[in-house]
């Protein structure tokens, strides 16, 4: 087994292991305001949007998570049925692995084989050249690809990259010739708005912040060479709050914007929605249900949280993900402290009708 494939391994062992933060996501300082006479029904409630031109059922999909060696295969079987099951998208894991060995492709192209009319999303990272990213399209047959992010975790990891000129000229590249939207995405460091704006202007047709507070991957890098010394990158990053308003600010609706990041609960999804996220990503929730209680529990969850979020926009007076992005939201605390040192101001979320 090569050391990437055993890597993937032990992401999944300690992601599996580790809690999520140690810093938080930034969510709990945000409050949508209550709606007392909301004059809607729980059937009025419209979960569709749009991502990039592609149509979601609902704002939820699964985010980049595993795949590139021989033992992941049927965990992606089982995550592809599960998002199947209740019609969102899917996300895979770095394809780097398997464009480097043609062995384990088929722990990528069993998600299309087991959902052929879903909207599947490639994946590779930021170093990738543009024949490198058509193949991780071709491979799964994608709809769209995310160009991964991950300078904080390739320098916490003991056999990480270390040379990073040139991802801007790629992403621009393979933005212009992959054939497929392109999605520039963080894993859980976040972005800031100047970061976005490069983005905007190389081509990307979305943006996913990955914000702080929830899976830690300088941890788990820190973790896979000892399970004692914290993280010297442990409290390295944006929160996802801070994060996807800088974002969404940056932008000012030029690109779509998608969140991730620590997102637990319905309230999490509808607090980012509000925020000014069209969709909302989510990964490892999914993975500890699938290894620790089946398949059968991933979709109840999912299935749950899709019906939890239509409550909570029927209790704010929001028919649909765009009237919920015009209700009002309190942000406060060091959310709030933040963005105003950063020159946002907060109290128009408040205001908003």
């Amino acid at each position: 087994m090569s050391t990437r494939q055993s890597r993937k391994l032990e992401h999944i062992a300690y992601s599996l292991k580790l809690s999520d933060g140690p810093g938080t996501t930034g969510l709990e300082d945000l409050v949508l305001v209550h709606n007392c006479l909301p004059e809607l029904d729980l059937a009025d409630i419209d979960l569709r949007t749009s991502v990039a031109g592609l149509a979601f059922s609902c704002p939820v999909y699964l985010n980049a998570l595993t795949g590139g060696a021989r033992d992941v295969t049927e965990i992606n079987r089982q995550l592809a049925r599960a998002a199947r099951a209740c019609a969102i998208p899917m996300a895979v894991g770095s394809q780097a692995a398997a464009l480097e060995d043609a062995a384990v492709r088929e722990s990528f192209r069993v998600v299309r084989d087991e959902y052929p009319e879903g909207i599947i999303l490639a994946n590779i990272g930021g170093g990738a050249t543009v024949p490198e990213a058509c193949a991780a399209v071709e491979m799964i047959k994608a709809d769209a690809l995310q160009i991964h992010l991950n300078v904080a975790q390739e320098l916490a990891m003991r056999e990480g990259d270390r040379t990073f000129r040139g991802y801007a000229k790629n992403i621009g590249a393979i933005a212009a010739q992959s054939g497929v939207p392109v999605l520039a995405k963080e894993v859980g460091f976040g972005m800031a708005g100047e970061q976005a704006t490069q983005l905007l202007q190389l081509g990307v047709a979305a943006i996913d912040v990955g914000g702080s507070g929830g899976t830690n991957f300088a941890c788990i890098e820190t973790a896979r060479i000892t399970d004692t010394t914290p993280s010297f990158l442990g409290f390295w990053g944006i929160p996802t709050a801070v994060s996807l308003i800088e974002v969404v600010t940056a932008v000012a609706g030029k690109t779509d914007v998608l969140a991730s990041g620590g997102l637990r609960s319905a309230l999490d999804l509808a607090k980012a929605l509000s925020l000014g996220a069209k969709a909302v990503g989510i990964a490892a929730p999914c993975l500890q249900l699938l290894q620790h209680r089946g398949l059968e529990a991933l979709i109840a969850y999912l299935t749950n949280l899709k019906f939890e979020l239509r409550c909570i926009m029927l209790l704010t007076g929001a028919a649909s993900v765009a009237e919920l992005q015009r209700k009002p939201l309190i942000i406060r605390g060091s959310t709030e402290q933040w963005l105003k040192k950063r020159g946002i101001d907060t109290s128009c979320f408040a205001h908003r009708t």
